[in-house]
């Protein structure tokens, strides 16, 4: 008895101790980001205790039941090996994934890493095959480590010889199977384990860093496993008087931007390059041709992207279509086959040709099915490109040979047509053919802008500029050097609308989303835009209640012309706000949430 018991005890120590130390590198690894102190580290380990003892407890459910049947049996050691080997495995796995994955996405490991293994390739595609055998390394070498340390403690069990005292042995086993389920979900009250339960600081990397990766990932299964959200803050007539107020879904005296109402219309989402690297975020140097074109176009100089991911972003873009924060509505056939589209409404209203352009793997967070569904009647991608080409940047066709292909669509479509184009170079592992900066990431979107002035600069020497109007629109900002969620900066991005179309120059000061574009663009062109409900036309009389809202992984940002305010939806707190409007904004922003995954669910 007392050896089971030794057994179980050092399985748990030596568990939690691996947590903790992982915590530890993380948090090393991470440490270039953040000035950190040793009581940082503690105040970490301290708070995250309570996740690590929970997710402890789960682990050791199998060894427990094997000690109770050893009581009985005779359990050959291979079997706890057997069972050893997988957990040091998926702990090496979940560890070194999750440090790994965090200065991408700036959030601890979960679920949603699963559905970008159904095109592995496109996944990878962010780093070099160098990072990978690094990690696969080191997930080799933890592996074995943890399951050495697990091999020591673990004894080969003598089997009992007494009835009386097997009998004894385990019932007092059974007994402590309630603890274990009080320890699993932290006590005995209304509130159970969670994630937020861990939150402490001001600092969201501290927060981050002293959540179990483990815990986290196990914890998302339970809002991704229908794919559906759906979020109740308030009474649904509160929340659709609310929205209703805020979504007009038709204009009133719209100022007149364009000299035509069928102008050709190209559209290009701009890999990643939010306003910190424009003149938005003080930059002249990074993109100075979109700062230039911003000048002599329409620059909408107060949009906000919605949403922190390209397939999310697109969505937002086309269909007007509010993101959310831990779901991707295109990776939903069932409900983005059915959004409203700009490419649907002017192929069916105007006759326009619709085509979309993008370098990489079109299956993608299945982006075919619905820029097809959303009425693009041609596809062209890096399948239709050499394979010398498709080798020219990770994540497929470089933009410079895109942006060549850009042009000569312009050439050859019928008009009037309408182009979507995704650019892809300015995104990690930022591999781009030129070096004018020492900083890999500000080099990658100077590259890029250097395309874009090239292109616009060809196509204003062509016949097709008179016609054309030519929107520049990021899909998503990025997090850089310490520009994240609670700088309103991080979500940012402009919008310009340039090409022989456009009347004259002008700046719209209006606070916007890119969710806005339909609404706004359809209206220039005298067309209907009551589809497109949770989009607004930026320059109409009835745009009175100007904001914006973001989403990103469970949580939201909010912005109007003097107030913002960030809050995260795991400690159900503000992370960063100015302006004093904090209750306005969250209350307005959750029922904009409430009223879309409503929609969603088709209810």
């Amino acid at each position: 008895m007392k050896q089971r018991v030794l057994y179980l005890m050092k399985f748990y120590m030596v568990t939690v101790i691996l947590f903790v130390v992982a915590k530890v590198f993380f948090i090393i690894y991470h440490i270039s980001r953040e000035d950190l102190s040793f009581l940082d580290f503690f105040q970490v380990i301290r708070h995250g205790l309570s996740l690590d003892l929970s997710m402890t407890l789960y682990l050791l459910a199998v060894p427990f039941l094997l000690v109770i049947a050893s009581l009985w049996l005779r359990i050959p050691k291979w079997v706890f090996r057997v069972y050893d080997g997988i957990i040091a495995f998926l702990l090496s796995l979940a560890f070194v994934a999750d440090t790994s994955l965090y200065e991408f996405w700036q959030f601890k490991l979960d679920a949603s890493c699963l559905s970008y293994l159904e095109t592995p390739t496109e996944a990878m595609a962010s780093v070099s095959t160098g990072y990978i055998l690094i990690r696969l390394l080191c997930v080799l070498l933890g592996s074995l480590v943890i399951y050495w340390i697990y091999d020591i403690l673990t004894p080969l069990f003598s089997k009992l010889n007494s009835l009386s005292q097997k009998l004894i042995a385990t019932l007092i086993f059974l007994l402590m199977i309630p603890l274990i389920i009080i320890g699993i979900r932290g006590g005995v009250g209304e509130s159970t384990t969670n994630i937020g339960q861990v939150y402490y600081s001001q600092n969201q990397f501290l927060n981050h860093s002293a959540v179990n990766p483990v815990f986290s990932f196990v914890a998302s299964f339970e809002k991704t496993a229908t794919n559906h959200v759906t979020y109740h803050f308030m009474d649904d007539n509160e929340c659709q008087q609310i929205v209703d107020g805020l979504y007009a879904t038709t204009s009133i005296d719209s100022d007149t931007l364009l000299t035509t109402q069928t102008p050709n219309i190209i559209v290009i989402l701009l890999e990643s390059c939010g306003g910190t690297f424009t003149e938005l975020g003080g930059r002249q140097d990074v993109t100075p041709h979109l700062n230039r074109l911003a000048h002599e176009g329409i620059y909408f100089a107060n949009c906000y992207g919605n949403t922190w991911r390209t397939d999310r972003g697109t969505v937002c873009t086309w269909s007007g279509y509010p993101s959310f924060p831990t779901m991707s509505v295109m990776k939903m056939p069932s409900k983005s086959r059915s959004l409203p589209n700009i490419a649907r409404t002017l192929q069916e209203e105007r006759s326009y040709t619709t085509h979309y352009l993008y370098g990489g793997d079109i299956n993608f967070t299945n982006m075919r099915s619905y820029l097809i569904g959303g009425g693009f009647e041609q596809l062209t991608s890096m399948d239709d490109y050499t394979a010398e080409q498709q080798r020219t940047a990770k994540w497929g066709v470089r933009d410079d040979i895109t942006f060549g292909t850009l042009y000569d669509l312009c050439g050859t479509l019928k008009a009037p047509f309408l182009i979507g184009y995704s650019t892809l170079s300015s995104h990690a592992p930022w591999d781009v053919p030129i070096h004018h900066f020492d900083d890999e990431i500000l080099n990658a979107f100077y590259y890029l802008d250097q395309c874009v002035g090239q292109f616009v600069e060809r196509l204003r020497k062509s016949d097709a500029w008179k016609n054309t109007l030519v929107v520049l629109l990021p899909d998503h900002g990025l997090p850089y050097k310490g520009i994240d969620e609670s700088n309103p900066l991080k979500n940012r991005i402009p919008m310009i609308w340039v090409g022989g179309a456009v009347k004259e120059p002008r700046r719209i000061e209006q606070v916007c989303n890119q969710t806005d574009l339909p609404a706004t663009l359809l209206a220039q062109l005298g067309l209907s835009h009551e589809s497109f409900i949770f989009s607004r036309d930026v320059l109409s009389k009835n745009y009175t209640e100007p904001f914006a809202i973001n989403t990103y992984d469970d949580g939201f940002s909010v912005y109007d012309k003097t107030n913002f305010v960030n809050y995260d939806f795991i400690s159900n707190r503000v992370v960063a706000s100015y302006g004093g409007q904090d209750s306005l904004l969250i209350h307005r922003a959750k029922a904009i949430l409430q009223a879309a995954s409503k929609d969603l669910n088709g209810r």
